[in-house]
C-alpha cells in the first residue's frame, strides 16, 4: 500500500529519478518554460518553487543549498541573479502549469506547459 508515500516514481530507481527531476528543473530554470507531461510538471513544481523561495534570501547558505540540489553553476547563477529578484515581493506561486490539450503521440500521455509567472 502506498499510504503517505509522496511523489511519483516514473519507473526509475531512486538515483536515476533524482537525476531526471534535477535535469527537468535545470531545463525549466534555464529556458523559463518547458513542455512536458502533466505528471512531470506536477512533480518538479514544488521543487523549483522551494528553490526560488530559498534563492530570495540571497545569502551564502541558500546559494550552497541550491547549488547542491541543481549541480549546474550556470543555472544557479541565473536563478539567484535573474529569477529570484523578480519575485522578491511575491509570497509564493512562481510557476504556472497549463494543460496543452494534446497528448504525446507514442503513448498518449497528456502534455502540459510549465512556466514562470511574469511579475
Amino acid at each position: 500500500m502506498r499510504h503517505l508515500k509522496k511523489g511519483k516514481k516514473f519507473g526509475r530507481l531512486s538515483g536515476r529519478r533524482k537525476s531526471f527531476l534535477r535535469n527537468l528543473a535545470n531545463n525549466l530554470i534555464t529556458r523559463g518554460k518547458i513542455e512536458t507531461t502533466e505528471t512531470r510538471a506536477k512533480a518538479i513544481r514544488p521543487m523549483v518553487e522551494k528553490m526560488v523561495t530559498l534563492a530570495r534570501k540571497q545569502n551564502l547558505a541558500s546559494r550552497r543549498l541550491i547549488s547542491s540540489r541543481l549541480q549546474n553553476p550556470k543555472t544557479v547563477k541565473k536563478l539567484l541573479d535573474i529569477i529570484a529578484p523578480r519575485y522578491q515581493n511575491r509570497p509564493g506561486g512562481y510557476l504556472r502549469i497549463v494543460k496543452v490539450g494534446k497528448s504525446r503521440k507514442r503513448d498518449g500521455a497528456p502534455l502540459a506547459t510549465i512556466e514562470f509567472i511574469q511579475e
